[in-house]
């Protein structure tokens, strides 16, 4: 996984126009786009959020949620309210481990806001993550796939009795009791102050941060929003998109569990995976992880063997999809393999994104 970006407060505000300095036209749109949608997160919170931040009489309480018994990836039995939700700001997804779509890159998405609140999990934020399969989720399975992506505090994965767990799943909107049918989506809650919303683990990654930041109404009040955060000082590389349409697939979908030339992390580093693989195999990969499973492909079986926990999800990629995200990552091993070829003195480190700063 890449390092977290530099985290900078866009908090949506009114702007100047007139004062703000004048910028590409797709920069402004771009600028716009996350405005809206971080407009569109306040108005969310604002509609499951009873009487503003300091409500009490959220319907979501301790008369809410089932107090039952729970049991985490460690074994440990904990009562879910009592334990997990009380008096705490929380991040809550649903997953099964068996799940082979889009759990582990809900999970991995997850893993890279978590990384962003370190400084916060498991102090004023913690994240809980439930199965919707208690029937075969087993503590020991859980603990398997939640240390594929975190390992530190203040993230509990959670099973039990499948008519405890399946109460508690429908109190948060997830009714369904098949499997492959559960909300692809996460809670946002601070049940101190009777707050709760939902969100989507793709929105933007600075925008889902800051949304989980702002349930806390201590960092609402001592927050101070630059007077140029949405007007200047913003690296253009940073908002355009690069011209290769394989850059905006991998950023989107793989970057959450692989990086290119850093380092293996969810999944294995793909720097030379072209080089390494016949091309007909990385498509088939991308397309049809599952296909290649069933005919228990060799190659596949040694790196589940390697990512215990994790498995390729099927994401629907079509054949275009896949030719343009192995076009980038040729392209971009070719790229990293010419700047390592350089003398040291002169290398030009090439971030994910394709920006860029010479070293010192």
């Amino acid at each position: 996984m890449a390092a977290p970006a530099n985290q900078r407060d866009v908090y949506p505000r009114c702007v100047s126009l007139a004062r703000a300095p004048r910028r590409p036209a797709c920069c402004l749109e771009i600028h716009m786009k996350r405005w809206l949608a971080a407009v569109a997160a306040i108005i969310a919170i604002l509609l499951f959020s009873p009487g503003g931040p300091e409500a009490k009489s959220s319907r979501w309480g301790k008369d809410y949620f089932p107090n039952v018994d729970v049991v985490t990836q460690n074994g440990e039995r904990v009562r879910f309210y009592d334990d997990l939700i009380k008096d705490r700001i929380v991040l809550i997804s649903f997953i099964f481990t068996s799940c082979t779509d889009l759990c582990p890159l809900t999970t991995a998405r997850i893993a890279q806001v978590v990384d962003r609140l370190r400084d916060e999990i498991g102090k004023n934020i913690f994240v809980l993550s439930i199965t919707v399969d208690p029937e075969n989720d087993t503590p020991e399975k859980l603990k398997t796939f939640a240390d594929a992506f975190y390992s530190g505090p203040g993230w509990t994965f959670i099973t039990g009795k499948p008519e405890d767990i399946r109460a508690i799943n429908s109190k948060l909107g997830n009714k369904s009791d098949v499997a492959t049918q559960h909300r692809n989506e996460i809670v946002l809650g601070n049940d101190k102050t009777g707050e709760w919303t939902r969100n989507s683990p793709f929105a933007d990654l600075e925008n889902l941060e800051l949304a989980i930041r702002d349930m806390d109404p201590d960092w609402r009040d001592s927050r101070h929003v630059p007077q140029d955060a949405l007007a200047a000082n913003h690296d253009p590389q940073d908002l355009t998109i690069g011209r290769e349409p394989g850059q905006v697939l991998f950023k989107k979908i793989c970057a959450p569990c692989h990086t290119v030339g850093v380092t293996d992390h969810i999944g294995p580093d793909l720097l030379g995976v072209t080089d390494r693989r016949d091309r007909l195999w990385l498509s088939e990969m991308i397309m049809h992880p599952a296909r290649l499973r069933a005919k228990k492909d060799p190659t596949l079986a040694e790196l589940d063997a390697k990512y215990k926990g994790v498995r390729m999800p099927n994401l629907g990629l079509s054949a275009s999809d896949a030719s343009d995200l192995i076009s980038y990552l040729a392209t971009r091993t070719a790229q990293i393999n010419e700047l390592r070829a350089q003398p040291e003195e002169q290398h030009l480190h090439t971030a994910q994104g394709g920006a860029h700063h010479e070293h010192k």
